[in-house]
């Protein structure tokens, strides 16, 4: 089920019977033919005890199921929207990124503290990202948000990439990531910001990042 972008901060998604898919609550705009809406309360594929988890630490991003026959147009808040293709990886993507997403894509709360250790949780409750993000693997589209657009910044062997942790918006492929330490000038002069941190991604993949560093 493929999202047609109707202009920067618009998409449209084609539903019909037997298939479903999901999006942030209060992301509909408007839509055409008999289509419902209803909370989604599973957490995602075996993702129960992440998903509590991840609501007693207050990161929970609350999704609606549509379903049905006919199109749905989705945008929130303005934000600008990029369709990310999936086919047959694996999207690693802040929860109050998502926009709406395939129902037939795996859908998993990943502890940061399991991708890293200390070092993933130092990286949540550092950046201000939490101590969770969500991975959304199979076929299908996935339509994430950001302020000021999304770029698209490729990973290669041998070539890591740095980003600002405030800017990250996802990333695939085989991608290991950790936060390192920078002092820059900012630091020096008491202009302190998340420069003070980097996001080191290595591997092979791409990640997404926003234009900008303010949070959704």
């Amino acid at each position: 089920m493929a999202f047609r972008e109707i202009n920067a901060k618009l998409v449209e998604a084609r539903v019909t019977p037997g298939t479903k898919l999901f999006s942030q609550r209060g992301a509909m705009i408007a839509y055409r033919g008999q289509v419902t809406f209803t909370p989604d309360l599973t957490g995602g594929q075996g993702g129960v005890l992440s998903m509590i988890g991840r609501r007693v630490a207050g990161e929970a991003a609350p999704l609606m199921t549509v379903e049905g026959d006919g199109t749905v147009m989705f945008g929130h808040g303005g934000h600008e929207i990029q369709v990310i293709e999936l086919s047959g990886d694996t999207l690693h993507v802040e929860a109050d990124r998502l926009l709406a997403f395939d129902g037939s894509l795996g859908r998993q709360t990943v502890f940061l503290g399991s991708q890293g250790g200390v070092m993933g949780m130092v990286r949540g409750q550092v950046t201000g990202q939490g101590l969770f993000t969500t991975a959304l693997s199979g076929h299908g589209s996935v339509a994430v948000m950001a302020h000021g657009g999304v770029i698209e910044l490729p990973i290669r062997t041998g070539r890591p990439v740095r980003v600002d942790p405030q800017a990250y918006v996802a990333h695939h492929g085989d991608v290991r990531n950790k936060l390192t330490a920078a002092l820059g000038w900012r630091e020096l002069v008491g202009r302190g910001s998340g420069e003070a941190f980097q996001l080191e991604l290595s591997g092979s993949g791409m990640v997404y990042v926003q234009a900008s560093e303010e949070k959704l």
